[in-house]
């Protein structure tokens, strides 16, 4: 009977280990990790991970391997840490999504969404329609400039350039370009050609 206890409980005590991870095979429909369970011991194993969200741990990531029935040779990877890049401090609540070179999207517990790019460029590839729709004001700062490549570009209000130093709208601008004049000198008749002045209303 204590053979037996004694098998039950080395069972158990194998059921769970943890490992570092030496290399990873992404390129299969299931993830392969070659892991370094101790300083004799290396394993290949698969990694289970949640539907709908994949990452591809460095070497050197700390994992969790779990031994089904305690069998050192049926184990798989259901978790992962990589300690040098994760983020620290996050109050309770929040979450982020995270790489190795610090992108990450940031879930705030006060703050919003946070998304940093770290001046790496941002795609998004094959959207059919983008709408973004906000309570407030949608601001770009691009000190590179704005480009739009499309045929039309449209807006259901008014517009305005150069807001810092400019009142006028192009609304307002239209407005005076429809019903403004010029003053006519020197007018002559037959065919002749005359030139006028600016118009009365400069802008």
């Amino acid at each position: 009977m204590n053979e037996i206890a004694e098998r039950v409980f080395r069972r158990v005590q194998m059921m769970f280990w943890r490992a570092r991870v030496l290399s990873v095979d992404d390129s299969a429909t299931v993830q392969q990790m070659q892991v370094k369970l101790n300083d004799l011991e290396t394993a290949d194993r698969v990694r289970l991970a949640e539907f709908g969200l994949t990452s591809n741990p460095p070497a050197g990531s700390d994992v969790l391997l779990l031994h089904v029935a305690g069998d050192r040779t049926a184990g798989v990877v259901f978790a992962s840490n990589h300690q040098p890049s994760r983020p620290k401090g996050l109050a309770p609540g929040e979450t982020m999504l995270y790489c190795q070179d610090g992108k990450s999207v940031y879930l705030t517990a006060a703050g919003g969404i946070v998304i940093d790019a770290k001046g790496q460029d941002v795609t998004v590839n094959d959207a059919g329609n983008v709408t973004c729709n906000c309570s407030g004001v949608y601001k770009v700062v691009a000190p590179g400039g704005v480009q739009f490549d499309t045929p039309l570009v449209s807006s259901t209000g008014d517009i305005q350039d150069n807001s810092g130093s400019n009142t006028k709208t192009m609304e307002s601008m239209r407005k005076t370009y429809d019903g403004h004049n010029h003053n006519v000198t020197n007018v002559q008749g037959g065919s002749s050609t005359v030139v006028t002045n600016p118009p009365n209303q400069p802008e």
